[in-house]
């Protein structure tokens, strides 16, 4: 998470300083009306310049997953640049509109207009022609965009609706590309930052008609039937066995993949809870969680098509280290059932898996879904502490340290609730454990 926060950090003081570079308001004595100038094109470039890395990110580019630590936090990355660049662009209309409103207001004089240099040349004119238009244009997407992102930021607003809104962004952000290039201070195209704007906005522009056209993850995408369906009623969590019909690049443990049962519901992410075996076949546990995947056990049925995208993410339990601790809240439990099964059929149970204890906190224990999972670990010797919450209390750091002696030299895997991940990951790096030894899968994509 800190690795994202830095990133965004960075992003913004490059940014920052390629404007600087390029406009000399710093160095000029101070007056409104060219501060108030400045201000616009800074917001600007701010605001498109993230919402473009966003939208870029949006296609789910191979390159860049493996850079931020998997899609997960690849998506989050791509949350806060919306976010961010929803802020930009607050300021940018508000540095835009406050002024003519007090102007209106007859509490501001309106300050007088001098002939650009831009508008006496014969290849700007167009361009000058169209700053109306793009005006208009960049003050109605600016109200679009806030909705469709206050939209995708509301967390009751069903998924379904979501997957089908969200894309409206990116016709909202054609637009906006539009409106900076049209508007964009005719000094800044010799400067380096118009360079970089103009080359994310190309980027981004493909990127949104790749969305447009829903080839994200074309390349990646197979499809398959269910052979088999088990649901624990206990629990809620529904199991299910897929028989793959085309290509699939195989996955390591850990990993998970977008699965669309219903076109009009759109693709949701599950944790893949199989290892790979070359045998064209994948395995997925399902908790009814939502509005949707709790109607999961009662309207699929054997036989029925799937469509899959993936693998995707980083938590392959590639640290280097032969000492794991494991820590699984509710069906969080699911990349590490996929990693048992890995550990099981390489045959690596007496000389790596002795050096694993897993952590598994669970609200609504399942009989024959634990026992699963005890017969599981007793294979390869993975130590399993099961807590039931309800009854043995919330897991802490102090418990797992207190049940495992060397966990100074292990490295954490948690996956779970949010929360639960944040306290913990909060209480082993206060005790002394590097950030980068606490390694977890982030639930939330929204």
């Amino acid at each position: 998470m800190k690795n994202i926060k830095l990133i965004l950090y960075i992003t913004l003081l490059c940014l920052t300083l390629l404007w600087l570079f390029a406009d000399p308001i710093l160095f000029s004595t101070y007056q409104f009306f060219p501060l108030r100038k400045a201000m616009i094109n800074y917001t600007g470039i701010m605001a498109i310049a993230v919402m473009s890395i966003g939208m870029i990110l949006a296609v789910r580019p191979l390159i860049i997953e493996p850079m931020l630590g998997g899609l997960d936090k690849t998506y989050r990355l791509h949350k806060w640049l919306g976010i961010t660049g929803l802020i930009f662009s607050v300021l940018h209309y508000l540095w835009v509109m406050v002024p003519k409103w007090l102007v209106d207001w007859g509490l501001m004089n309106k300050p007088a207009r001098h002939r650009s240099h831009e508008e006496t040349l014969t290849i700007l004119r167009f361009f000058k022609a169209q700053h109306g238009l793009a005006e208009s244009i960049g003050e109605w997407a600016f109200y679009a965009m806030i909705l469709f992102i206050v939209v995708a930021l509301v967390k009751w607003f069903p998924y379904r609706y979501f997957f089908k809104t969200h894309r409206f962004i990116a016709v909202i952000y054609l637009f906006l590309v539009f409106h900076s290039i049209i508007l964009m201070k005719v000094d800044y195209w010799d400067e380096v930052i118009a360079v970089l704007l103009v080359l994310l906005m190309i980027s981004g522009t493909v990127a949104a008609f790749i969305s447009l056209s829903r080839k994200i993850g074309v390349s990646r995408r197979c499809v398959g039937n269910i052979k088999n369906m088990l649901y624990h009623q206990d629990n809620r969590v529904l199991g299910l066995s897929i028989d793959l019909q085309n290509s699939w690049s195989g996955h390591q443990a850990g990993q998970f993949a977008f699965v669309t049962f219903d076109k009009e519901e759109g693709h949701h992410p599950f944790t893949i809870s199989s290892a790979w075996d070359h045998d064209a076949k994948i395995e997925f546990l399902i908790k009814g969680l939502g509005d949707y995947t709790k109607t999961l056990p009662s309207i699929l049925k054997i036989g029925d098509s799937v469509e899959i995208e993936g693998p995707y993410g980083q938590f392959d339990f590639s640290a280097g280290k032969t000492r794991q601790i494991w820590v699984a809240g509710g069906i969080g439990i699911t990349p590490f059932i996929a990693r048992i099964e890995d550990l099981a059929a390489k045959k690596l149970n007496r000389q790596n898996s002795e050096c694993i204890d897993l952590f598994y906190s669970t609200n609504e224990p399942d009989e024959s879904f634990i026992n699963a999972i005890k017969n599981a670990c007793e294979g390869v010797d993975v130590k399993l502490h099961l807590l039931v919450a309800n009854k043995d209390g919330r897991l802490n750091t102090e418990q797992i340290c207190e049940q495992v002696s060397d966990w100074k030299n292990a490295t954490i895997w948690f996956c779970g609730p949010k929360k639960f991940g944040e306290n913990l990951r909060k209480g082993f790096i206060k005790k002394g454990l590097t950030n980068d030894d606490f390694h977890s899968e982030l639930f939330d994509m929204r």
